[in-house]
């Protein structure tokens, strides 16, 4: 895909250019830059990787307790339509200008105001960093399904070791090791959902058919709190909250990469395009198949069990008869919790990267070694995976529950600012006649847009609603559940305060839609043209045979 600028015949747009729009294409020579090191193929799986992780092995188990079999499914097919828009909306953006450091942040501060941009950099490097211990800490807590009697610090040290390590190599290396876990972690759930389709039909150790039994008894839908509809409404309405997790900041993963990958104008959007069928398959037929195999009344889903032991999967696979799986699953369930730290870790650095970049971060966090990697940046948020020790102690873990509150909130004011990032970069585009023909463009745009950031907005508000019943309210529970809008907001408006000669949102006819164009196409001038699979299957093939003549 070739970018045109608008026609010679048009009065060229007066364009809005600061620091923050300017640094990020030229970093000076000393710092040195990111590199593209990850492939086509390292993207596919790093985005594959991304939607398959320890929410659908194991906390899906308590989104279905919570609201039963018809809710969990219903959810999981919404909350995938909602995040499926906010995918292609992100990606018409990074596909227009995938540059390194280029994430929603820096889009954000381009294309709308430099006090969003800044919000949303320390939003998402504090969510990337925090959930860098969470996973740490899940990790500790399935091999303590192994080892029971070994303190959860040991564990905790071995993987935090492994994962810094991992993030101080060139990216490359990053992108294999997701490559691989993310192939262990697919085969793993294609199996599981082969074996459900077999246990469906009765075909287990102890012949059971079981079809849609589970939901007929205990129930297809719950109820929570009150009785009759009402209670299935507000068991509806937590349950669809409750299944956002194993969703958030998946879209964003995929701009990050989008610096880093090989070819992202190419790429990005096949990226995009199949990760739909991932949300279908492995999300929505994932769920499905939990709801089969697994009772929603099972003491095990809101037991207080770690790993396995709380698993829908394995659940249903003991009633089923089968014994051994639980070992095999609590392994994958440690592989996904691992490749998941990886990964926010890598975004953690990337965001305080992007941030230095744009001047909203101290500069020192911009240097990257030769092979590319920003070695402070992956220092200093490697320096959150210590928060994972709080996990040992159980008066800690509160304040560790505490911060991670914190994180689902931003996961709803991310897309609403996603939503609005692109609403505005659409209108940049049509003022300034950017043609349609060289955009990565959705049929579902930017309708969808509209629609993801009224959607999001009110769910960021109904996050943590059960408290405001008499019988559940709680001052803690508020807290956790609210604390984090009015502190993002402040952000904001603190920027905004001291920025107050700025105007609200970046005009349209003034937003820098050529900054970094020239360099992208200079690039692409440079790319060696990939051939598929089949055509090098046909060469070798056409080679062996004239060998034999």
């Amino acid at each position: 895909m070739q970018l045109k600028p608008a026609s010679d015949d048009k009065v060229a747009p007066q364009v809005h250019t600061d620091q923050t729009t300017a640094s990020i294409e030229s970093v000076s020579g000393r710092d040195n830059s990111t590199q593209r090191g990850l492939s086509s193929r390292h993207a596919q799986f790093i985005a594959l990787g991304g939607a398959i992780g320890t929410g659908l092995f194991v906390s899906s188990g308590e989104t279905l307790a919570t609201g039963g079999p018809a809710f969990l499914v219903g959810s999981y097919v919404l909350m995938s339509a909602l995040v499926y828009l906010i995918l292609m909306a992100v990606t018409e953006i990074s596909t227009y200008l995938p540059l390194p450091g280029g994430t929603m942040n820096y889009y954000g501060s381009r294309f709308v105001s430099r006090s969003l941009g800044f919000m949303m950099g320390w939003l998402y490097f504090y969510s990337f960093a925090i959930f860098v211990p969470f996973e740490l800490t899940a990790s500790a807590m399935v091999i303590n399904y192994w080892h029971p009697g070994v303190n959860n610090a040991v564990w905790i040290t071995i993987m935090l070791l492994l994962v810094v390590g991992l993030n101080l190599l060139p990216v490359k290396f990053y992108g294999e090791s997701e490559f691989w876990f993310a192939g262990l972690k697919v085969i793993t759930i294609v199996g599981l959902m082969i074996l459900s389709f077999i246990l469906f039909w009765g075909g287990g150790p102890n012949h059971q058919r079981l079809g849609f039994h589970y939901w007929m008894d205990p129930g297809a839908a719950k109820t929570m709190i009150v009785d009759g509809d009402a209670g299935r409404f507000v068991a509806a309405l937590a349950t669809l909250i409750s299944c956002v997790l194993p969703f958030t900041f998946a879209p964003e993963m995929i701009v990050v990469t989008g610096g880093e990958i090989q070819s992202p104008r190419r790429n990005l959007p096949k990226i995009a395009r199949n990760f739909f069928w991932r949300l279908i398959v492995f999300y929505i037929g994932g769920t499905i198949a939990i709801s089969v195999i697994c009772p929603s009344d099972a003491s095990a889903l809101t037991g207080g069990g770690t790993g396995a032991a709380s698993s829908p999967w394995v659940v249903g696979i003991r009633n089923a008869g089968i014994g051994g799986l639980d070992s095999v699953i609590n392994a994958v369930v440690i592989t996904a919790a691992w490749s998941s730290g990886n990964s926010f870790l890598y975004l953690a650095s990337r965001s305080l990267y992007s941030m230095a970049i744009e001047g909203n971060a101290p500069r020192i966090f911009k240097k990257c070694t030769k092979q590319g990697v920003p070695i402070y940046a992956v220092a200093v948020s490697s320096l959150f995976s210590l928060l994972a020790y709080m996990n040992v102690s159980s008066s800690a873990a509160d304040v560790f529950d505490w911060l991670m509150n914190l994180v689902n909130t931003g996961g709803f004011i991310s897309w609403v600012c996603c939503s609005i990032i692109y609403i505005r970069f659409r209108k940049a585009c049509d003022a300034q006649n950017i043609p349609k023909e060289s955009l990565f463009r959705s049929a579902l745009q930017p309708i969808g847009a509209w629609i993801t950031m009224a959607m999001f907005t009110l769910l960021c508000l109904l996050n943590g609603f059960t408290v405001f019943f008499p019988s559940q309210w709680s001052v803690s529970d508020f807290l956790s559940a609210y604390i984090g809008l009015p502190l993002f907001v402040i952000i904001y408006l603190v920027h905004r305060l001291v920025n107050r000669h700025e105007a609200w949102a970046i005009p349209s006819h003034e937003v820098d839609l050529q900054s970094g164009l020239d360099e992208l196409e200079a690039e692409e001038e440079k790319e060696v043209p990939t051939e598929g699979w089949m055509v090098r299957f046909r060469r070798w093939q056409a080679s062996a045979v004239s060998r034999f003549k």
